[in-house]
């Protein structure tokens, strides 16, 4: 069976970019497609074959793709898929576009239905100057990014809350395959003691709610660190008090370290899924989290971790405050436990499991 993989853009690291590494040691023949790619910032796609659109001959493109939402699922249309048995979408935004034969089994392995455009259509708005504008662009992008939802023939969630965004949508059917984290590695023997410190593990955007971390850790006046980069990241240091350390990107085995030691990982984002609370987990540390989206499906509260209700400063600072009092029965072994739960041979039974019972599903539309 000869397989494809498609992305939205190969510019940067994250939770969808670990899935794509553990897709390609399922299919490590497949070739990588793409909007635009960026070599420095993607260095996890140096063992892919990426193949960018005609856009990415524009290197100014190749990280700042945001211009190009209009124009993108047009470009995905130009691939050609006719060689491909199968073809994996792996999205959120417009990879979903791509063409293929009837003969040729499309799955989109789907990280969310687009963003700006459905469940986080009001932060965009809130961010938009000319909201007007956004409005009318909203409403057109709507319609189409409809008609592309209906070009995968099968659906796969990477958690119940997005398959709830599917249904809603794009009143798709889909099936939950959970994400997988590198278990083996995050949870690997260490002598690291805890240290004063909480940890974010973020892209600097707005919608992931960093500002409001920012704002309570300055008033706590306690160890902050920020793992991640992003276009918030200048507005976000000149807010923050010297108790916060900006780390930008680093590698996993500094990543693993700064898990370790910390003594709880802060998330204050309404999660898709959420790979780092389950990372952080393998290392022994529990995670505050907002109380919405994926963290539902990965944290237990009161045992790996404490929810807090509003994505509000004081609601971060009174978390914080509950933890630090040991308010809470939770467990460094329940949380490794969780997190093993989601490692990499769960991942790839399932997944292999899934893309057989479809192509078979499939082929027999054409006997």
């Amino acid at each position: 069976m000869k397989v494809a993989l498609v992305y939205d853009r190969v510019n940067k690291m994250g939770g969808a970019e670990r899935v794509l590494m553990d897709l390609h040691r399922l299919y490590p023949d497949a070739p990588l497609y793409t909007l635009v790619h960026n070599e420095q910032t993607a260095i996890w796609s140096k063992n892919f074959k990426v193949i960018p659109t005609f856009f990415n001959k524009i290197k100014f493109f190749r990280n700042h793709h945001e211009p190009l939402a209009p124009f993108a699922a047009s470009a995905f249309e130009t691939f050609d898929f006719r060689e491909f048995d199968l073809v994996i979408s792996v999205t959120s935004a417009e990879a979903k576009s791509v063409i293929t034969k009837p003969e040729t089994l499309h799955i989109c392995y789907c990280l969310t239905p687009t963003r700006y455009l459905w469940s986080g259509n009001q932060n965009y708005r809130e961010a938009f100057p000319i909201k007007p504008l956004f409005d009318q662009f909203v409403k057109s992008a709507r319609r189409s990014d409809l008609i592309f939802a209906s070009r995968p023939d099968v659906y796969l969630a990477i958690s119940q809350e997005i398959q709830n965004r599917i249904s809603t949508y794009y009143q798709k059917k889909s099936d939950v395959v959970y994400p997988a984290i590198d278990y083996e590695f995050f949870s690997q023997p260490h002598q690291h003691k805890k240290q004063d410190y909480y940890l974010v593990v973020s892209r600097l955007v707005p919608y992931k709610k960093n500002d409001i971390v920012i704002e309570a850790f300055n008033q706590l006046n306690k160890p902050l660190k920020i793992v991640g980069t992003g276009s918030e990241e200048t507005r976000l240091k000149k807010i923050a008090k010297d108790n916060i350390d900006f780390m930008g990107n680093v590698d996993d085995v500094k990543l693993r370290q700064l898990y370790a030691k910390a003594k709880a990982i802060i998330c204050p984002q309404d999660e898709d899924f959420g790979l780092t609370p389950l990372e952080a987990a393998a290392a022994g540390t529990p995670a505050l989290a907002y109380k919405s989206g994926g963290y539902l499906e990965t944290i237990i509260d009161n045992d790996t971790g404490l929810f807090f209700e509003d994505q509000t400063k004081d609601a971060i600072i009174s978390v914080v405050n509950r933890f630090e009092a040991g308010h809470h029965q939770i467990s460094l072994k329940h949380c490794r436990e969780q997190a093993a739960q989601f490692g990499k041979d769960r991942f790839t039974k399932a997944f292999s499991a899934k893309v057989n019972q479809l192509w078979q599903q499939h082929q027999k539309t054409f006997m």
